[in-house]
């Protein structure tokens, strides 16, 4: 007798018994619960291939704005801005106590709210539409009425000049400077201060003729009437930008652009915003050590569609100025350089340099916080506002923001600050003293005030057809975003008017909304490694591993995600520092505040035990495509965190639950399918080759997940070949239970022909269970088909695969059988045993799986058994009526089927098993 391959198989023996195998290769463990657990890890992390393998060097989030903030932004502002929830007393809070800060995540519209807030509470008007309506109720203010704002533009007052914190007039955004002033750029820092000195550079508009200003002054502050804006560096790092006095008798900037400047004033070539005119507000953004400014994507403008280059024209009277760092500053002494970003902007360029439409931003002016500096009284203009944002490695901002609180309240001054989460979030909100919650405006809200502004002056039928884009469901599935937040909206809302104009197609506009998703994971990994070492990247990393736990475990239960994130920061926390031992903390200040900052919510869930279900808290995205691209973003963007991922993956993987091993080892294969090289060496075969049945299983799943890429699929079906002939028992037994999910080989017949071949050199146990599973799977008529072709085969082996599997099949529940492929029909019958499920469920494979038992339970080798088994089914169906109906109808074809002959064997072993009942 021959084998496979033509391999010489000794000769038959003789008869010997065959016995039911007794629970699965998982010896018990995970097998029951792991259909539900399986499908739902398949449907977060396959939703589709629109998330391809980042490209080296691909584009970077670019930082938020800085500089001058242009009077075309503050008009957008007044026309598109909805208010958030809260914003009454919000502005009511800044008022009265000059500092407020934001606790928000970047991209929720909180730097829009800030400037608004400030724009309003300087006297620049507040947005047109803020008495439109009652705003909802905020997180920590009763709802009020908004105060009614002039939609034309802002207000303007004067008050008296020459006081020592430069008591401002509150100009209009959109005048233009005092024409024909020229002079040099910048003095010195505070008074007193040795060795300060502040470089300055000019966004504003440089004129053909006419000397160029000095960039570098270091003396005295002008005296009024000289043309040059007052600039000083601060203190430890805090620079803010000075101006002179009210229009009588001040220092004016020389780059004032407006419409009636003679075309012979000769404007400085370094100026650091709307310096000198009053009533500005101004950003400042935060440095690290190296001067870098906090990246603030710019998603984080509601609706600002400008470049991180473009901050408009700098000198407007008016204008709302934004402050960014420059470098290591942050020491007495040090010079703060307030350089241009635009080209051809040199301080001490005497062409022309970009111009006031152009808008180059101003740098320079620098916060840097944490040494405890803060500037003297007469750096800060009164009536100015200004915009901060702090790092998010911060722990205890409380004090420094004590003290510029103090600045701002002695000098008439205006400050908001933007506090991303984190543990300086939670501490500001726990001390509820300067924070208040950040939540933002609803999407929809906001997207309609955007679309109205980008087509208000179109005919419309356009405005119609971009809301009636924006509703339709393949919009919807492309952006995979329960609710987009302020800054999607309006990015979509600029997609959607393209579209409406004729300028997007249909497969442009949803390739734009496919991106959502993995541009908001690549903004959070971007983020997470600023803090170099531990333990102040602590935060950042438990954030991070948090992310990439609910791309694996999204929709589980809340314990669940929160360990396995836990276990990833240890992983993280020793790559990083491996003489480091990362503890954990036990009581957090707010317990939602890491969930809101992976945009996730918790409710109500269950998980399946196969007996039955139990209701859990249950975690996920606020979003479909999330999951997948975090998990993707994190395996292509960031090589070094690959390896801790692994380990992690593997150390899940042995954990004897389903709902954690089979959701590890589907979240192992799609890495795999995305670069099969590592994920062998470093997932794959350490599994395969584990002591552990669980791991091994979950190898097998892998192995069958990587396999449903095409592309990856021949070297699935090779490598299990080879194993199959290996001499590595784990390796044959990895390849037994990897073809039960019929994926690796190509169909469900090559599977099967794969496990008759592995049969030769196993007793059964492992592939009459994965022949089982390919007959709960998609296509049970196929499988019986070959079974009963198995039976009439001259190889024992193949026989015996045959009888063991329809007797498992009357012996398991289906609940157990679980694969990666949907069969719906059978979820109704999850708790009957799949011989039962498959007579109710597809009734035509009654004849099939008849031969099989009356072959079973007629030859010698296998009648005891059958009998038992028979006895077993025949027992548990008579405490369920439905199931009992189903047996009723078809034991009759155990011993007589059509015009056949009535078969006395089979009727004598029914006899018995009924008897024995």
């Amino acid at each position: 007798m021959n084998g496979p391959d033509g391999i010489d198989i000794p000769a038959d023996p003789g008869p010997r018994r065959l016995d039911i195998p007794r629970g699965g290769p998982l010896d018990g463990a995970g097998e029951a619960g792991g259909a539900r657990t399986a499908r739902e890890a398949r449907a977060h992390l396959r939703v589709t291939a629109d998330c391809p393998p980042r490209p080296p060097g691909g584009d970077e989030h670019r930082p938020l704005p800085e500089g001058p903030v242009p009077r075309e932004e503050l008009a957008l502002l007044r026309r598109v801005y909805r208010p958030a929830p809260g914003y009454a007393g919000m502005r009511e809070r800044l008022s009265r106590t000059h500092l407020l800060a934001l606790c928000g995540e970047p991209g929720t519209g909180r730097t829009w709210t800030g400037l608004a807030l400030l724009a309003e509470t300087t006297g620049h008007g507040a947005p047109a539409h803020l008495a439109e309506r009652p705003e909802r109720p905020g997180p920590s203010d009763a709802p009020e009425r908004a105060e009614v704002a002039d939609s034309a533009g802002p207000a303007h007052s004067a008050a008296p000049a020459g006081s020592t914190c430069s008591a401002a007039s509150v100009a209009s955004a959109g005048l233009a400077g005092p024409s024909g002033s020229a002079g040099p750029a910048a003095s010195v820092g505070p008074a007193g201060l040795p060795g300060s000195a502040a470089s300055v550079a000019s966004a504003g508009r440089t004129r053909p003729s006419g000397p160029a200003a000095s960039a570098d002054v270091a003396g005295p502050a002008e005296p009024a009437g000289s043309a040059g804006p007052i600039v000083s560096a601060g203190l430890a790092g805090l620079a803010v930008s000075v101006g002179p006095a009210g229009p009588s008798g001040s220092t004016a900037s020389a780059a004032s652009a407006g419409p009636d400047e003679p075309a012979g004033s000769a404007g400085p070539a370094a100026s650091a915003g709307p310096v000198g005119l009053t009533g500005s507000v101004a950003s400042i953004g935060s440095a690290g050590p190296a001067g870098l400014t906090d990246s603030t994507v710019p998603t984080d403008l509601v609706g600002l569609a400008e470049p991180a280059d473009s901050v408009g024209s700098a000198g407007r009277s008016g204008s709302v100025a934004s402050v960014a760092s420059a470098g290591p500053a942050g020491r007495p002494g040090s010079a703060a350089s307030i350089a241009s970003a635009g080209p051809a902007a040199h301080a001490a360029s005497a062409g022309p340099a970009a111009s006031a439409e152009t808008a180059v931003p101003a740098s320079g002016l620098v916060f840097r916080f944490g040494l405890g500096a803060l500037p003297a009284a007469h750096q800060i203009e009164r009536g100015h506002g200004y915009l901060l944002a702090l790092p998010g490695d911060v722990t205890d901002p409380g004090p420094l923001l004590d003290r510029l609180r103090a600045r701002f309240a002695e000098c008439g001054a205006f400050g908001v600050v933007l506090v991303a989460g984190g543990p300086g979030a939670e501490r500001l909100l726990s001390d509820r003293r300067h924070a208040v919650p950040y939540e933002p405006p609803a999407a929809a809200e906001v997207l309609e005030r955007q679309l109205a502004d980008l087509l208000g002056d179109k005919p419309g039928e356009l405005l119609n057809l971009a809301r009636a884009t924006a509703a339709r469901p393949d919009v919807a599935d492309a952006l995979g975003l329960d609710e987009p937040r302020p800054g999607e909206a309006a990015r979509l809302a600029r997609h959607l008017a393209a579209h409406a104009e004729g300028l997007l197609s249909d497969e442009g506009l949803l390739e734009r909304c496919r991106a959502f998703a993995p541009d908001q994971a690549r903004a959070w990994f971007d983020g997470a490694g600023r803090s170099g070492t531990l333990p102040a990247a602590l935060p950042a990393l438990r954030t991070a591993a948090l992310r990439i736990a609910l791309a694996v475990f999204n929709g589980s239960a809340h314990s669940l995600t929160a360990e396995a994130a836990e276990l990833l920061t240890w992983e993280l926390a020793v790559t990083l520092d491996p003489q480091y031992a990362p503890g954990r903390p036990l009581f957090a200040a707010r317990p939602g505040a890491g969930l809101a900052a992976a945009r996730a919510v918790c409710g109500d869930g269950v998980e399946d035990l196969g007996d039955a279900s139990v209701p859990v808290r249950a975690v996920r995205f606020q979003g479909r495509r999330l999951a997948s691209a975090v998990l993707y973003e994190a395996w292509d963007g960031h090589h070094n965190v690959r390896g801790p991922m692994a380990r992690w993956l593997r150390a899940l993987c042995d954990d004897p639950r389903p709902q954690v091993w089979v959701r590890a080892a589907v979240a192992a294969g799609v890495l795999c399918a995305r670069d099969y090289l590592y994920g062998f060496v470093e997932l794959l075969l350490p599994l395969a080759r584990a002591d552990s049945p669980v791991q091994r299983m979950a190898a097998a799943t892998a192995l069958a997940e990587a396999s449903r890429d095409e592309d990856v699929r021949p070297a699935v079906d090779g490598l299990l070949r080879g194993w199959a002939l290996g001499d590595d028992e784990r390796e044959r037994e990895t390849a037994a239970l990897a073809h039960g999910y019929g994926l690796a080989a190509g169909s469900v017949q090559a599977s099967l022909e794969e496990l008759a071949r592995l049969a030769y050199e196993d007793d059964g146990r492992i592939t009459s269970y994965s022949v089982l599973r390919l007959l709960a799977g998609t296509d049970p008529e196929a499988v019986l088909a070959v079974l009963t072709h198995w039976l009439h085969d001259t190889r024992r082996p193949r026989r015996d695969l045959a009888l063991l599997t329809v007797l498992r099949a009357v012996t398991t529940r289906t609940s157990h059988l679980w694969g990666l492929c949907e069969v719906p029909e059978l979820e109704p019958y999850a708790a009957w045993p799949l011989a039962t499920a498959l007579l109710a469920a597809r009734p035509g494979s009654a004849p099939l799986l008849a031969e099989l038992l009356r072959a079973a339970l007629t030859w010698a080798r296998s009648a005891a058994a059958a009998e038992d088994a028979m006895v077993g089914w025949v027992r548990r169906a008579a405490r369920d009526d439905r199931q009992l109906a189903v047996l009723y109808g078809f034991l009759p074809r155990l011993a007589h089927e059509g015009d056949e002959p009535l078969d006395v064997r089979a009727a004598t072993r029914i006899r018995e098993v009924l008897e024995a009942l």
